[in-house]
């Protein structure tokens, strides 16, 4: 496989804007598809795949985090194939009914989730929207243990105590956290990354485990059940599961809470003022799903009124922002949106979201399992003839392939 692009291939321009110019790096400028990204990727073999199958890649290079309607507008101009966008970006009447002028069929997020994506608009003027799924339920449930571990062992305010030169010895009751092994740890939402999570705690440190979701999660309980019976066979103390009847179940009974769910309007705000008050006292609430399902506010008086109480967060309800007062509070672990940074991850993420837009551009049909997408992540084959994972394929009318 070739690992790099030569950089012959690669040049500078700028695309004019109505209000300034909108700076971009062109790959393969004689390529017949024009296909536009919003931001720069990981990895390369993104922009080799579109590369190799004639398609002209304009990257904006503009050092901007979130780019506006306005600019993606520009971006876009007067001809552009598909457009490979991020989970920042609005992207709905506006955006759709210009790519539909520029003579687009296909935009694909770089995400797995596509709140941001107002698939009706996409509907309406015939664009596909793809998504990333398949390659962050590993990723995002490890950052989710991380928060879990260093919210639970205060590793963070450890850490800027020794930065800022405080430490001068040992002393019994410095940073005592809470123990993991034999607790019980609550998922809310037992999907593909709510159970890998689970299955790390549980494993790990030996965790009971309830949780709570619409649908039984029988291969995770069966998990549970057969690691459980094999504590036992060393003469240890098995662990259980629990399926909880209601999302306040629990929240009483855990010692550790993540949050799993869906974003949709039965899971905004889930986590309230009433919620957080049935929780343990010293309980360790981590999200690393999306920021609205907690209600911020309310969480950061919550940790002010509760100094045992513990937080670890990778999304926010106002992103990138966060609500006055929670940076303040030393109870709280906060990261920035990484529980998909790892290089495996962002890669493929790059991949999967190129290649949505490709096989739409080409014509290909749509994969037939957006969950077993193993086929387009091998670097060491050519990927399948089909776009891997279109959420509108249905509403469209896609064919599906029989690959």
């Amino acid at each position: 496989m070739r690992s790099s692009i030569a950089l012959s291939q690669k040049i500078g321009q700028v695309v004019a804007s109505m209000a300034k110019p909108i700076s971009i790096e062109v790959w393969n400028p004689a390529g017949k598809h024009r296909v536009v990204s919003t931001k720069s990727m990981p990895g390369t073999r993104w922009i080799r795949l579109l590369t190799d199958a004639d398609c002209r890649l304009e990257i904006c290079t503009e050092k901007k985090t979130i780019l506006d309607v306005e600019d993606i507008q520009a971006l876009i101009g007067d001809k552009c194939d598909g457009l490979i966008g991020q989970l920042t970006e609005d992207w709905g009447e506006t955006l759709f009914s210009t790519l539909k002028r520029a003579g687009g069929t296909a935009f694909s997020n770089m995400a797995v989730g596509y709140n941001n994506v107002d698939v009706n608009a996409a509907n309406k003027y015939g664009i596909a929207v793809g998504n990333t799924p398949g390659v962050l339920t590993e990723t995002t449930a490890e950052l989710a243990v991380a928060l879990t571990v260093a919210a639970a062992r205060r590793v963070v305010e450890a850490d800027q105590f020794m930065r800022a030169g405080l430490y001068d010895g040992w002393l019994p009751h410095l940073f005592v956290g809470n123990l993991l092994k034999g607790q019980t740890v609550g998922i809310i939402g037992a999907g593909r990354i709510g159970s890998a999570y689970a299955r790390m705690m549980v494993e790990g440190f030996k965790m009971n485990l309830i949780y709570y979701d619409l649908y039984q999660s029988t291969r995770l309980e069966k998990y549970v059940t057969a690691y459980g019976e094999f504590l036992m066979s060393q003469g240890e103390v098995p662990v259980t599961w629990k399926r909880a009847s209601a999302v306040e179940d629990v929240l009483r009974d855990a010692d550790v809470i993540s949050l799993h769910p869906v974003l949709d309007k039965t899971t905004y705000h889930l986590i309230n003022k009433d919620r957080l008050s049935i929780m343990k006292k010293e309980a360790i609430l981590v999200n690393a799903s999306r920021g609205p399902v907690i209600d911020e506010a309310a969480l950061v008086d919550h940790l002010k009124a509760n100094p045992m109480f513990r937080v670890g967060l990778d999304v926010f309800e106002d992103e990138p922002y966060m609500k006055p007062g929670l940076a303040e509070q030393k109870n709280a672990v906060v990261v920035p949106h990484i529980a998909s940074a790892s290089k495996w991850t962002r890669e493929g993420m790059a991949t999967l979201a190129a290649l949505n837009v490709l096989g739409k551009v080409k014509g290909y049909p749509v994969w037939p399992d957006a969950n077993r997408l193993e086929p387009f992540l091998d670097e060491n084959s050519t990927p399948p003839a089909a776009c891997p994972s279109i959420v509108n394929a249905k509403v469209l009318g896609l064919d599906i392939s029989k690959l």
